[in-house]
């Protein structure tokens, strides 16, 4: 038996996911109503249309994102991205997290979660400002632990405040796929699970929206 828990933002007409970026047009290609001329009485058909940035939602960064030579979405394996042995790290809402809040930790092999709270603000000004974030220090332990993913729920996993991301450049330099936006990771609070994050196979393109989500294991009943 297993349970699913999803972990992804919902996209919506005209949201906002990071200042200065448009938010998405969400409208009809094919109406229902229009569709009725093409097709025979009582057959109707909604076609829809979505005009996006890449970095809207919950999204995974390749190394393309970063790196002109990195692996493009096409070429990142499912392996990297699905069936992942996750882990959360919970960050008592620390502004700037170093690598002293993974040492304890097991990461090698897994997606590493960081529960910073800063979810609770998606969809409110507050959101857009002030965020969690990761240090180069944190970035490189991670790396170096062997890590296989890392994703965050806040706006963005480096210190927007100067023009360096040494923790884009750190994990997707090492091909570790990055999530940013994630929500809901206080609901995997002490439970085993596998992680899953699968974008569309694009190539030539290094961010793009995902539904992230959980799969808890339980064991059923030996009765």
């Amino acid at each position: 038996m297993s349970t699913l828990i999803d972990l992804s933002h919902t996209i919506e007409d005209g949201m906002i996911t990071y200042p200065g970026l448009p938010g998405p047009l969400v409208c009809d290609y094919l109406s229902r109503e229009a569709s009725k001329a093409i097709y025979a009485e009582g057959t109707s058909f909604h076609i829809g249309r979505i005009d996006m940035v890449a970095n809207t939602g919950t999204y995974v960064d390749a190394p393309f994102h970063r790196f002109a030579e990195g692996k493009d979405l096409a070429a990142l394996l499912l392996e990297s991205l699905a069936d992942l042995p996750g882990i959360v790290i919970r960050t008592d809402r620390r502004k700037a997290i170093g690598s002293d809040a993974f040492r304890n930790f097991d990461v090698a092999g897994k997606a590493v979660l960081i529960d910073t709270g800063w979810a609770e603000h998606w969809a409110t000004p507050a959101y857009l400002s002030g965020h969690p974030f990761l240090t180069g220090a944190a970035a490189r332990h991670l790396r170096d632990n062997g890590a296989a993913l890392v994703g965050i729920d806040s706006l963005n996993i480096d210190d927007t405040s100067g023009g360096e991301r040494p923790v884009h450049t750190t994990l997707l330099g090492a091909d570790i796929p990055i999530v940013e936006h994630l929500c809901n990771l206080e609901r995997l609070a002490e439970l085993t699970f596998k992680f899953h994050a699968v974008p569309v196979k694009v190539k030539s393109f290094g961010t793009f929206p995902v539904r992230a989500y959980a799969v808890i294991e339980r064991q059923g009943s030996s009765e």
